[in-house]
């Protein structure tokens, strides 16, 4: 045996630093966090578009967002380093009655739990991007606390934090298999040798599912690519905008310095691990944005500054949190399906709570428990880019 720890967390990104980082605030700090990278916060976290809303379906995802976004707004002083939260808002552009009705019961939902969020005319949304086509439009809804914000800022924030309080980072360590006694995790295997622990946390991101199974558990998480484009500096949109979604494409655009950021999720694409970038894609993205914002038509494309990265998805779109029915002492904080970096301050908060207190109780995770899949009660999240 190499070492020994109270926990050990799977994965260096933003979820696992959070969760870390809660811990030691509680006062657990016999932790290690295993990074299979050599250097922490380079997976997902890093490859974020970044945005963080509170218009969900689900009205447990709009109180992870509620909780998280307003720790996000207080981070520096709370935690230390830079979550750059630029809360410019959330546009959703909607052409389609059923669309407009389901987003609409949403919103009644969203105002109940105190999420500000207005319903606006096609003749005010496009007050906020020039020459937006808005002819087929219903409607739209604007939440005017949502935004974006800096994913690695957090993350090593959050890590920081921990390693000063004396959580410990493992980097270029993968877990490759799991000792288990009457039921129960006792050890986490790495390529260096065996780490004892009393409880493991999953935060391996797209990489969860096959974490799980090397314990035997079917975890129901797959990662599948998801492509960011980049514009040439474009003056033709000079002003901040909301991180603007025309929901019948799926296109979606925002500012990124003086450039416009965008992509459109490209639902035939199998699962993989694949980041690199898809050009072929890029037709698709540019044939919906110009549908909708004709002024794109004149912008560059900044190659070198695309990227990919990839979703870790569930079959409902909503995350697996909490311990393993089957598995004494392993627990899940996985499968986010795209909304792991606005989340993750209430993710930490609530894995700590079920290590220390033995449940989650700030916010009732029941409904994201892996024993879902069994009971088939899914309650699919409706709001997915």
């Amino acid at each position: 045996m190499i070492d020994r720890a109270h926990v050990v967390i799977i994965g260096a990104g933003v979820i696992g630093a959070s969760i870390a980082f809660h811990l030691a605030e509680r006062g657990l700090r016999d932790v290690i966090i295993l990074e299979r990278e050599e250097a922490e916060i380079s997976g997902s976290t890093a490859r974020s578009a970044a945005g963080v809303r509170h218009q969900f379906s689900s009205r447990t995802n709009v109180l992870l967002s509620r909780y998280s976004i307003e720790r996000l707004r207080h981070f520096e002083e709370e935690v230390g380093g830079h979550a750059e939260l630029r809360q410019v808002g959330y546009l959703f552009l909607i052409n389609d009655e059923a669309t407009w009705a389901q987003y609409m019961r949403n919103v009644t939902m969203q105002r109940e739990l105190g999420v500000r969020v207005e319903v606006l005319t096609p003749d005010e949304a496009a007050r906020f991007i020039p020459r937006m086509r808005i002819d087929d439009l219903i409607g739209a809804t604007f939440g005017p606390d949502d935004g974006y914000c800096d994913p690695y800022g957090i993350a090593l924030g959050y890590l920081r934090a921990a390693q000063r309080h004396g959580v410990r980072l493992y980097r270029g360590t993968p877990a490759i298999g799991f000792h288990i006694d009457s039921g129960r995790v006792t050890a986490v295997e790495t390529p260096a040798g065996t780490i004892g622990c009393e409880i493991v946390i999953n935060c391996a991101g797209p990489w969860a599912g096959e974490v799980a199974a090397l314990a035997g558990l079917d975890l129901p998480v797959r990662p599948y690519r998801r492509n960011v484009y980049m514009t040439t500096p474009f003056p033709a949109i000079n002003a901040p905008i909301p991180l603007t979604i025309d929901v019948g494409t799926g296109f979606y655009m925002r500012r990124e310095g003086q450039s416009i950021l965008m992509g459109r999720s490209n639902p035939n694409e199998p699962s993989s691990t694949n980041t690199n970038v898809d050009w072929e894609w890029l037709e698709a993205v540019i044939e919906a944005g110009i549908y909708r914002f004709p002024i794109l038509e004149s912008a560059g494309l900044a190659e070198q500054q695309c990227w990919a990265g990839l979703y870790e998805i569930t079959p409902d779109h909503n995350p697996i949190l909490g311990r393993h029915p089957d598995l004494e002492g392993y627990i899940d904080a996985s499968g986010f399906s795209g909304h792991g970096i606005m989340h993750a301050p209430a993710t930490g908060l609530l894995i700590a709570e079920e290590v220390i207190d033995g449940r989650a109780h700030t916010i009732n995770i029941d409904e994201l428990r892996i024993d879902r899949f069994r009971r088939g009660q899914l309650a699919s999240e409706f709001n997915v880019i």
